[in-house]
């Protein structure tokens, strides 16, 4: 029983005691006037009466009642009830408290009778001051209260005939049960009743409606937030104009978080004077008038909601986490249907009449019971999670979170995690983990209903039944008898407060009211205390936990076969079978990823220690290790899943036996995981094992005091399956029935159990945090301080044999602060640290404690020294077998620079070498190493997977190649560590992925890398690989000869100039002529000794010569040099014209080549020679060289044999327009200004080019761009796409349409060709400029309409850039795609836009070929002039003139166009320093993917193959050769590349042109080769152009692991294959077959097609029988011509032929797709085939045999020199095998015996070699041989492997076969 109300207080208005204008409360009464003994009076009640502060009012206001909250120092909670009402104030506030007892004695006698009427207003001067009674309780009955106040009010009001304090009194004494469901009735004396109900469960809160009318003001969303603020410990403050309502809400929030209990600031009404409050650090719970908003604002972090706004602001700083999914959706609608039950009838067609709405007060309990569910769902299980660390004297209780959450699989999420670590929860614990108490509905529901409520979770309708359920329970317990009489008690009249009191509120008689609280206290001492009697129990612990929500771990789930894979990899290593388990071993590594698996590891492990298991040999040790280390990597620091918790008595427990007496344990391997240095996980394991060891304490009393009455097991069986806290709550009951002496005799058991773990676990953590080699005075990196977690770096794994720790790490000491770094020392203070915890919280005395710190330095200080010994054996173990690295193959000149760093190469996006989708064997990741030479980054190694075979894997790219690189942090694929690594990216399409192994230190690594760049970007284009190869200097620094020359170079020019320009007397060079070698020679190379002459030269410098000014006779070398150039070579074939001077000038021809840029004055960037038209002087090209950019004119650089239209090439027009450049540059001049003149200049050069071409010499009238003939449409070839393409731009809108034909009405064809008929008019222009859209704008045109411009919108250079890294990614991507999908490379490809560039430059080329085909000029004036002018030039004339797709022509070509006409090599390829910035710019590179386009689509027309290209490629980029290095002939003439002295040569230098590579390769093999060549003579070729045409080029995409890239030829050749053995039968050899991997061999090489593959039989043939090798080229020129003749009677010809002839014609137009590889095509031919489509078939072992022998057949020689003596002999065959006749013949030059089947069979059968043959003696017929011949016919050949038996014909030849043999031994 407790006191109803512990006092009653009067408090009154009084003036403030500054006298401003406030007033204060005053106390005027409270009763009983002494306080309570248990319960004193609480302070501050006067402010928290009038919360808004004390004022008068000038009007009456109604009475008003509230209940405010005090909390007390111990936490209780003190309701007070305040119900206010306003009297009149008297005229001096001063008089207030002195005149009370006079009034009250006049307003006496006059008792009642002045009545005014209601009506009547107050004097209009009368203020009404605040009077308010207060209740003070510790129960909170707000009704009782209510009704109690008012009956006290009414009774003064109405002036009642009953004594207030009797009244008074009644209510101080009234007691009333505490809790229990019982009803009590109490009258306080004034006729009135009142029913008291106390709730059954005193834990449970009482709400009555406050949860259902928070919902209603806020709405659900607002009212989680606000829950979930609360229970994280967030500020939430209240705002409303109520102060009934902020109370509500307050205890409305405070029920929802049942069964937790608020425990910071609860303050649901906050008078304004305590304000400041807000400002708090601390959560708290606080309700404040709306009145005091504006002084809310400056609160940052308190999240604030409007009762009467229904809103809650939450601020920018504070993130509320939400409940976890799928709880915060699940909560979210069962909380709107019980809020809106019509919510799922609202879209019924029939929706039921009436629906029933609950009553406020019963909704108010489902919104309570949905809560209590979610509680149940979160925090289902917990009982699970304790752990029970003392029992007696009282129950201490410790919660293992991260079980918890790891159990729950919510180890994430931010909710949970805030909770569990929040005081509210810690209190639950302590209240709740008890397992010995009374229990409510929280316990039932957690421990029974779980199971109910998820299998409810997709039935709405039964969880709202559930819902209803509990609410049911909840009501009742508020209202355990709803049929309760009804109160009676007396009210105030209606507007009573209006009435004029008769009096004042009196005062009351302090005896009266104190003699009847006494008297009840008497009688209350009389009777027997009540005791509350609890219903204690067993608390239910419910089902074990499942997760919230099954989560999937990806890829790591599970399987049972996985769990195989680990259990049997365990058996292996313990059983010895270590080649078993080293194969399993990256497989188990892989599944230890997932929880299950590490579960079964640990539980495998133990099953072994339990077998007395665990003394290890070196190599079982290093594997348990290994897969522990793999296990606790992925442990986090709180080891939720308790891996490490299962881990740590098996670390302790595996050991090897190091030396007699030293025993190394695992701990010393594993100890470079985060969660050793935790200190939560060390108390929760600590807690657990002492909770382990009091259930055995107690369990082994009660089988002592069982055992002898119990027969069978069974009870014994029942004991050990119960749980500690059954255990604990068994003791707990007995607990009372024990006497003194066994309680503390239980108290010490459990003190010294728990003391004795404490002393274990100082010993355990010392294992674990001291390093093993602790005097290198540093700690392991994460552990500064042991307990700051800086870094989470992952497992060490052991050195092998040695399981020392890798010496890398010590530089980071873990502890900077201590001077000494004294390991020891901080051990010793976490250890400590741990102790005083663990033990104050588990109840162990300051004795034990005292004992245990003086233990714990001891521990450590023994452990050291143990651990030396151990650190000294391990020392000496072998180190680690690592694979041996395997060198690399270099180039003759190639130096390394730094040798293997050992690294692991990681497969990038490509899945290929990574047994991707296509399958195959997992080549990556592979072990080995990176190396750097002066050329290549090259890395070799082996894959790491022992199951993929010991396959060497090479990756190499050349160095110059470099575009990215990048630092990455990976893990390695072994043991899984994280490790630094680098992504180096090149433009050749290769991707180095690379960890570094353990042992790299980062310094190596970094000089890796400046090596690297120092590599990458010379200073100078001197260092690059082509100049240093050969000479022994550093590379990066050019050499010192080097550095002379330039120098003496310069000297030498200025001499020349000097010379030139002392003669300005104008003569004129005499004309050269330049005779070309005649075409039969220039198909074949020269003769080896003249390989290597080109003419010396002397190089010029540039100077401002005027062109009339002649060059001396010394000058003529570098004439004539300049003549032996590739263009004038070219020039003369094209007949445009010769070099020749203004005095005589070939009339007749049209153009002449001008020596007018020999210095290289008018442009640097262009060739010394120039073709200009005949009638242009040299002085004029100055002027017009003006209005180009770089001062690159317009140049001829192709003429049409057959249309003579000429192709002209020039930069871009300057600025905006030629005329305005003009202006600006030159001051005019008076008269005809300069300008005009230059504007003049270059409209008569570009008269002159017009008439240069005799179709136009004399035309006139309009020529527009309107049409071409459709005669020449028709007649050659067929039209590639010239539309403007879709996507961007393209050729612009006007010429687009009418060049493709818009104009006409027939639609065009498909594939992108334009309608024949009438495509183009017949009007043409006899120039067109093709230009840059922009630069033409004010280009005037020409008045005779002679030429015409032609704008078209091409790409920059900086796009070419973007779209080129894009490709790369594409094709080299450097991660995994998430989903590999042919899809996902298309789509990047396209967003490259490459294949659309390719398009453009195809399109726009094919219409330069149509115009110069129809007989009209181009001029392609694009950029610079450099770039794509060049690419278009290029293409334009590979598809115009068949010449260039010869090899001598294409490089000729390549040499004319792009080296000479200074395409930019070295600034597009950032070959240098300066050039690091620009990047690398492939222009080159798509010029050469549009040549593969071509050759794809016109596969008959190249002479060269496709792997020309490829080579070409990939060694423009490498920096290999020289031809491909600088940026015009300018630089190189200065640097002296381009003519070298002929003292440079000494010996057989490294080839360092790319050509002369390319020649003396050529001769070797036909690798450069199209075999399929058969060109048509005069073919113009017209590609289609439509991106769907086109093709990704496999230079991109292909990639050969076994030797790198195919394109050094040296090191492509693989390891010679060994001879073919002879069987020991004798018989045929074996043949020899090997797997392809398509990513690993090089294809073609190992699968070469039909006629590389004859070509090479031909040569074996032909070194086996001694003969020098014909070159191949000759045997294939021959075979062609041999072919073409025989044509057979049938008319049909044979498979040569068939390439030229039976192709249907239209092959040239479609493309016939014959896919070729880097060797040859892959067409196959069988050459002496019977039909004529035996190009593909005969692909059979005797077809290929038959052909070689018809091939061999037509170049037979004599052979006799070869053969010394022939003839058939039996053979006897090997074991049981019979005589046959054979045909032998005896080689004298190779000195062996070989025999065939026959005589004209050219297949050798076998190989005798006479070096091994010991003795010919003479033989005995033996079983099966030949009946006829004479016995002395028989003879025996004895070698050093077995003996031959031989029979001949007769006895002459078999003597004369002896003699021969033995002559030939003799000779040897």
């Amino acid at each position: 029983m407790a006191r109803l109300a512990d006092y009653f207080v009067l408090v009154a208005f009084g003036p403030h005691p500054r006298g401003s204008g406030e007033g204060q409360g005053q106390i005027l009464q409270r009763f009983p006037e002494k306080d309570w003994e248990d319960n004193p009076f609480p302070q501050g009640i006067e402010l928290f009466c009038q919360p808004s502060g004390w004022q008068l009012c000038p009007e009456r206001n109604p009475p008003t009642f509230f209940v405010a909250v005090l909390t007390d120092i111990n936490s209780e909670r003190h309701y007070c009830a305040c119900l206010t009402f306003w009297e009149p104030a008297e005229p001096t506030q001063e008089a207030v408290c002195t005149e009370k007892d006079t009034e009250r004695d006049e307003d006496a006698d006059e008792g009642g009778q002045v009545q005014l009427s209601p009506t009547a207003p107050a004097p209009p001067t009368q203020l009404f001051a605040p009077k308010t009674l207060v209740l003070v309780s510790r129960l909170d009955h707000t009704d009782v209260f209510r009704n109690s106040l008012g009956l006290i009010y009414a009774i003064h009001v109405e002036g009642l005939n009953v004594c207030l304090e009797n009244v008074i009194g009644n209510l101080l004494t009234c007691t009333v049960p505490l809790a229990g469901g019982s009803q009590r009735t109490i009258s306080l004396g004034a006729g009135d009743r009142q029913v008291i109900q106390t709730p059954l469960a005193d834990s449970l809160p009482v709400s009555r409606c406050s949860v259902a009318l928070l919902f209603r003001q806020l709405g659900i969303t607002n009212v989680l937030s606000l829950f979930c603020a609360a229970l994280t410990e967030h500020k939430v403050l209240f705002l409303s104009r109520s102060y009934q309502r902020l109370a509500d809400a307050c205890r409305g929030l405070l029920a929802l978080l049942f069964p937790l209990r608020y425990s910071f600031t609860y303050v649901p009404i906050l008078p304004a004077q305590l304000l400041e409050v807000l400002s708090t650090p601390t959560p708290f719970i606080i309700g404040v008038n709306a009145a005091f908003q504006a002084e809310t604002q400056e609160l940052l972090d308190v999240i604030i909601a409007d009762l009467d706004g229904g809103t809650v602001t939450v601020p920018e700083c504070v993130h509320i986490p939400l409940l976890p999914e799928p709880l915060q959706s699940q909560t979210h609608s069962v909380l709107s249907m019980v809020l809106d039950p019509e919510l799922e009838l609202a879209d019924l067609a029939f929706p039921p009449a009436t629906s029933s709405t609950s009553s406020l007060k019963m909704q108010d309990k489902e919104l309570r019971a949905v809560f209590l569910r979610l509680f149940a769902q979160l925090l289902q299980g917990y009982r699970w999670c304790l752990h029970i660390v003392r029992i007696h004297p009282e129950p201490v209780i410790r919660f293992h979170k991260a079980a918890f959450l790891g159990q729950r699989g919510l180890v994430e999420d931010d909710f949970l995690m805030k909770v569990l670590e929040g005081m509210a929860f810690a209190g639950f614990v302590s209240e709740r983990g008890v397992p010995y108490r009374p229990t409510d509905l929280f316990d039932e529901l957690v421990a029974h209903e779980v199971a109910r409520m998820r299998a409810d979770e997709n039935h709405p309708q039964r969880i709202l039944r559930h819902v209803q359920e509990l609410a049911e329970q909840l009501y009742k317990n508020e209202n355990p008898y709803p049929a309760v009489a009804m109160h009676k008690v007396q009210r105030p009249g209606e507007a009573s407060h209006l009435r004029r009191a008769p009096r004042p509120f009196p005062r009351l008689d302090e005896g009266t009211v104190q003699w009847i609280v006494d008297q009840a206290a008497a009688k209350m001492q009389g009777a027997p205390p009540a005791v509350k009697t609890e219903r204690k129990t067993t608390v239910p612990s419910g089902p074990p936990m499942a997760a919230i929500l099954e989560r999937c771990s990806g890829p790591h789930v599970n399987s049972a076969r996985r769990l195989e894979v680990v259990r049997n990899c365990i058996s292996y290593v313990f059983e010895g079978k270590m080649l078993e388990a080293k194969k399993l071993l990256p497989a188990v590594l892989r599944a230890l990823k997932g929880r299950a698996a590490r579960r079964c590891l640990a539980q495998e492990l133990h099953l072994h220690v339990q077998q007395n298991r665990a003394v290890l040999d070196h190599q079982q040790f290093d594997f348990v290790v290994r897969m522990m280390n793999c296990c606790l990597q992925d442990c986090t620091s709180l080891d939720e899943h308790g891996i490490a918790a299962s881990l740590l008595p098996l670390v302790t427990a595996f050991c090897r036996k190091l030396s007699p007496g030293v025993t190394q344990f695992a701990y010393s391997c594993v100890q470079e995981h985060v969660v050793w240095s935790t200190p939560q996980f060390w108390e929760a394991m600590f807690y657990g094992d002492v909770q382990t060891h009091i259930r055995a304490l107690y369990l082994e009393t009660s089988e002592d005091s069982v055992s002898p009455a119990q027969e069978d097991g069974e009870v014994l069986s029942q004991e050990d399956e119960r749980s500690a806290l059954d255990v604990a709550s068994e003791q707990r009951r007995l607990w009372p029935t024990l006497t003194r002496e066994k309680q503390q005799e239980l108290v010490q058991k459990e003190e010294s159990t728990v003391f004795s773990q404490a002393i274990h676990y100082a010993n355990r953590m010392s294992y674990l945090l001291l390093p093993l080699d602790s005097s290198k005075s540093r700690l392991l990196r994460e552990r500064a301080g042991l307990g700051d977690l800086e870094s989470a770096s992952n497992s060490l794994v052991t050195n092998s044999m040695a399981g020392s720790m890798a010496e890398s790490y010590d530089t980071e000491s873990g502890f900077e602060d201590a001077e000494t770094c004294d390991v020891a020392g901080a051990v010793v203070r976490f250890i400590n640290r741990f102790v005083d915890k663990v033990c104050t919280e588990s109840g162990v005395t300051s004795d034990h404690l005292k004992g245990l710190h003086v233990m714990v330095p001891d521990i450590v200080q023994m452990h050291i020294e143990t651990l030396e010994a151990v650190h000294r054996e391990s020392k000496r173990l072998p180190p680690i077998q690592k694979p041996k690295l395997l060198r690399p193959r270099l180039l003759p000149g190639e130096e390394c620079v730094l040798d293997g760093l050992r690294v692991y190469l990681l497969p990038d996006g490509r899945e290929e070498g990574a047994g991707g989708s296509g399958g195959g064997p997992a080549l990556l990741p592979a072990e080995g190493a990176v190396f750097l030479t002066t050329y290549r980054v090259i890395f070799t190694g082996m894959p790491t997977d022992p199951l993929v075979g010991e396959q060497v894997v090479v990756r190499s790219f050349p160095v110059a190649a470099l575009t990215k690189e990048k630092r990455i942090s990976v893990q390695t694929p072994v043991d899984q560590l994280l490790q630094d690594g680098l992504q180096l990216r090149s433009c050749t399409f290769q991707l180095l992925k690379m960890a570094f192994d353990e042992e790299v230190g980062s310094d190596s690594a970094e000089l890796f890398r400046k090596q690297l760049h120092k590599l990458r970007y010379p200073p100078d284009v001197r260092g690059t690989f082509a100049f240093t190869v050969g000479s022994t200097h550093t590379p990066g620094r050019p050499s010192r000869a080097a550095k002379d020359k330039g120098p003496s170079l310069r000297t030498l020019s200025r001499n020349l100039m000097k010379n030139a320009k002392k003669t300005i007397g104008r003569q004129y060079v005499t004309r050269k002529k330049y005779n070309p070698p005649s075409w039969e020679h220039r198909g074949q190379p020269p003769p080896e000794d003249q390989e290597d002459e080109i003419s010396v030269s002397e190089e010029l410098e540039p100077s401002t010569l005027t062109p009339s000014s002649a060059l001396k006779p010394s000058d003529r070398m570098t004439m004539s040099s300049l003549v032996e150039r590739a263009c004038c070579r070219d020039y003369q074939r094209l007949g445009l014209g010769t070099l020749s001077s203004s005095l005589s000038r070939a009339k007749s021809e049209p153009f002449r080549i001008s020596p007018v840029n020999r210095m290289y004055a008018i442009c640097r960037s262009y060739p010394g020679l120039l073709i200009v038209p005949q009638s242009i002087q040299d002085n004029a090209l100055q002027r017009v060289s003006r209005c180009y950019r770089q001062n690159r004119f317009p140049v001829v650089c192709w003429r049409s044999g057959r249309s003579k239209a000429v192709l002209l090439r020039s930069g871009g027009l300057h600025g905006k327009g030629v005329v305005g450049l003009f202006k600006a540059q030159n001051a005019p001049s008076p008269g005809q200004s300069q300008a005009d003149s230059s504007s003049l200049e270059q409209e008569k050069y570009l008269q002159a080019v017009v008439s240069s071409m005799p179709r136009y010499a004399d035309s006139s009238g309009r020529n527009t761009l309107s049409g071409f003939s459709s005669a020449h449409m028709s007649s050659h070839g067929k039209w590639g796409s010239v539309r403007a393409s879709g996507r961007s731009g393209g050729l612009s809108t006007d010429v687009g349409s009418r060049l493709a034909g818009r104009d006409v009405l027939s639609p065009p064809q498909a594939n992108g060709a334009p309608p024949d008929p009438g495509f183009l008019r017949p009007h043409r222009a006899a120039l067109y400029i093709i230009g840059d859209k922009a630069q033409l704008k004010g280009v005037r045109p020409d008045p005779l309409q002679q030429w015409e411009l032609v704008p078209i919108e091409v790409f920059e250079v900086r796009q070419v850039k973007a779209s080129f890294k894009k490709l790369l990614k594409a094709c080299v991507p450097g991660c995994p795609a998430a989903e590999p999908s042919p899809a996902s490379f298309l789509r990047s490809l396209e967003d490259s836009e490459w294949l659309i560039q390719i398009h453009k430059l195809l399109q726009i080329s094919v219409l330069v070929v149509e115009l110069l085909d129809s007989g009209s000029s181009v001029l392609v004036s694009l950029e610079d002039g450099w770039d794509i002018t060049t690419q278009v030039v290029s293409l334009v004339q590979l598809l115009s003139d068949p010449f260039y797709r010869t090899l001598e022509g294409f490089r000729l070509l390549v040499e004319k166009e792009w080296l000479s006409f200074g395409h930019r090599f070295s600034h597009r390829g950032a070959h240098t320093l300066a050039g690091q910035s620009s990047g690398f710019t492939p222009v080159f590179l798509q010029f050469l993917d549009c040549v593969y386009q071509v050759h794809l689509q016109f596969p008959m027309e190249f002479e060269f193959s496709q792997f020309y290209l490829k080579f070409l490629g990939y060694h423009h980029a490498s920096r290999r050769f020289r031809t491909f290095l600088l940026d015009s002939d300018y630089e190189r003439i200065e640097l002296g590349l381009l003519y070298e002295e002929k003292g440079d040569r000494r010996g057989q230098p490294a080839c360092r042109s790319v050509w002369e590579y390319v020649d003396r390769l050529s001769k070797r093999t036909p690798v450069f080769h199209n075999y399929t060549y058969a060109p048509e003579d005069a073919e113009v070729l017209r590609p289609y152009s439509n991106v769907s045409n086109l093709k990704v080029w496999d230079f991109y995409t292909e990639e050969t692991l076994a030797e790198g890239p195919s394109y050094d030829w040296e090191l492509a050749q693989g390891p010679p294959e060994p001879p073919e053995e002879e069987r020991p039968d004798g018989g045929a050899p074996q043949s020899r077959r090997r797997v392809v991997w398509p990513c690993y061999d090089s294809r073609p090489r190992v699968q070469p097609d039909a006629i590389s593959r004859l070509l090479e039989e031909l040569q074996r043939l032909e070194t086996e029988l001694g003969r020098p090798p014909e070159r191949w080229k000759d045997t294939w020129d021959r075979v062609k011509a041999a072919q073409r003749l025989e044509v057979r009677p049938d008319g049909r010809g044979t498979t040569s032929s068939l390439l030229v002839s039976s192709v249907p014609h239209h092959r040239r137009s479609l493309g016939v797709y014959l896919q070729e590889g880097p060797v040859g095509s892959t067409l196959s031919l069988s050459l002496d085939s019977d039909q004529s489509s035996g190009s593909t078939t005969s692909s059979s072992r005797q077809a290929a045999r038959r052909s070689t022998s018809t091939l061999y057949s037509q170049f037979q020689t004599a052979e006799s020199e070869n053969r010394s003596y022939e003839g058939t002999l039996y053979k006897k065959g090997a074991f049981m095998k019979p005589w046959k006749a054979r045909w032998f013949v005896l080689d004298k030059t190779k000195h062996q015996l070989r025999y065939y089947d026959h005589r004209v069979d050219t297949e050798c059968k076998g190989v005798i070699d006479l070096a091994e043959v010991e003795a010919v003696a003479p033989g005995t017929p033996t079983m099966g041989a030949p009946k006829t011949v004479d016995e002395k016919a028989f003879f025996d050949v004895k070698t050093t492997r077995r003996v031959y038996n031989f029979c001949a014909q007769d006895v002459p030849s078999a003597l004369q076969w002896v003699d021969r043999i033995q002559s030939c031994l003799s000779d040897a």
